[in-house]
């Protein structure tokens, strides 16, 4: 679990420093501000890898290296291990192009699972990926994590190990035929996990499993799980749309890393973890608004019936204005915290990012969230609808009584606003106050 994160020279801000809530902590900001490169060197820092290290095949989560190659870097950071608190600092060096720190064995953080932005995911679990003793030397010969690309989630993941390559996941479609042929707990959980995801217990919300497998063609063997969809059709899995894709596939790597680490620690005789950390990059990807309105508590939810000896951190980096609204009931300042990266101009023609740890307000209207911080929209409609309104601002600011200019910002507002628009009883008192009928 991640306590605190100090970024020098590393990344597009200057400096970065964090200091994390135990419970959730939202990530806001503009694209290609850093939100993601955020949630990389978390991942880094609690495993040691970077996920583009891990498999080669992904398309983000390089290694992170100096701004200004000239000046030192360094990532510093502290977390709550298994048995104590600990801080670590590294510092890049560009001869070896590696992160240098303290050598031997890391810190185990626990459980982590990290959901990237296009549908990849990594886990690093403490009971199969942590360093191994011969003797009384610390040696790295497991597996250093498992990083999936999005199709290797679906049609699993297959890793060398001692030379020869193994299939370490058999994958979304092969894992969850196999649960639904068997009728067991784990087909009960997969389904009771989409249950829990949707937004409401309506029908049209509930992601229903089809007690029927299908298949997708002649030439296709394999078995594929088939949803019912709320008018009666079973559709496969394969053929849904994006957005119950992504959770699914959330679903499936919960259940996943939760069953491994579980038969993993039977099997050495340990006992479960007592820490999950998950990263999720752009939760709202894909969901219509409906979801994105209850996906932090049900996320949050779900972990903690899944995992209730352990403590769950959950760090999440959203473009979504409902996200937002959604955590002021589930938002405490003991336990949970908001990072803003904005764009700040410095000096002419010279911009810098900083990030900014914000207090979260209860805004109630959704639409007060578009002009707040997160987002800094000045107004919550349409571009030509800001626009106008601001023309029309200052206008009444001029107090002008020139007939051209009346009309004209008058049509821009009647093409933009909508009829029960606010801003028009402030218009129509304006036009009144300098005598111009309407």
């Amino acid at each position: 679990m991640l306590k605190s994160l100090a970024l020098i020279n590393v990344g597009p801000a200057d400096s970065v420093k964090l200091k994390l809530g135990s419970r959730l902590n939202l990530i806001t900001g503009d694209n290609g501000l850093g939100k993601s490169f955020l949630l990389d060197v978390t991942w880094w820092a609690l495993t040691r890898r970077w996920p583009q290290e891990v498999n080669r095949n992904l398309t983000s989560g390089y290694m992170a290296k100096p701004t200004n190659k000239e000046s030192l870097a360094s990532i510093e950071f502290s977390l709550e291990s298994k048995t104590k608190s600990v801080s670590y600092k590294s510092q890049y060096s560009a001869r070896d192009e590696a992160w240098l720190g303290k050598s031997g064995r890391p810190w185990n953080p626990g459980l982590v699972i990290y959901a990237h932005a296009d549908g990849g995911f990594s886990v690093w679990d403490p009971a199969r990926n942590y360093w191994i003793k011969r003797g009384n030397v610390d040696i790295q010969e497991r597996i250093p994590a498992y990083v999936f690309t999005p199709q290797q989630v679906w049609d699993g993941l297959d890793i060398p190990v001692n030379g020869k390559e193994s299939r370490v996941c058999n994958g979304l479609i092969a894992d969850w035929a196999g649960w639904i042929k068997e009728k067991g707990m784990d087909a009960k959980r997969m389904q009771t996990l989409l249950r829990n995801l949707a937004p409401s217990k309506e029908l049209g919300d509930q992601l229903r499993v089809s007690p029927s497998l299908g298949r997708l063609s002649l030439n296709d063997s394999r078995d594929i799980p088939m949803l019912r969809t709320a008018y009666g059709v079973d559709v496969p899995i394969v053929s849904a749309s994006s957005g119950v894709k992504r959770i699914v596939a959330l679903a499936y790597m919960l259940m996943w890393s939760w069953n491994e680490h579980r038969l993993a620690a039977e099997e050495l005789g340990e006992e479960r973890t007592n820490q999950v950390t998950l990263l999720i990059d752009e939760i709202e990807a894909h969901l219509h608004p409906k979801w994105q309105r209850s996906i932090l508590r049900s996320i949050l939810d779900m972990a903690k019936i899944m995992h209730k000896q352990a403590d769950v951190q959950l760090i999440a980096a959203t473009h979504s204005p409902m996200i937002l609204a959604s955590a002021e009931p589930l938002f405490h300042a003991e336990t949970d915290a908001w990072f803003d990266l904005d764009l700040v101009a410095k000096e002419p023609d010279s911009w810098a990012v900083e990030l900014t740890q914000r207090e979260f307000i209860r805004r109630g209207d959704i639409s007060h969230w578009l002009t707040s911080n997160a987002f800094d929209f000045k107004e919550a409609r349409s571009l030509e609808a800001e626009n106008a309104i601001g023309e029309a601002k200052a206008l009444i600011k001029k107090k002008s009584k020139d007939k051209t200019e009346l009309q004209r910002v008058s049509k821009l507002l009647e093409g933009s606003l909508g009829e029960i628009d606010r801003f028009w009883l402030r218009w129509e008192d304006f036009r009144q106050n300098i005598g111009t009928p309407k």
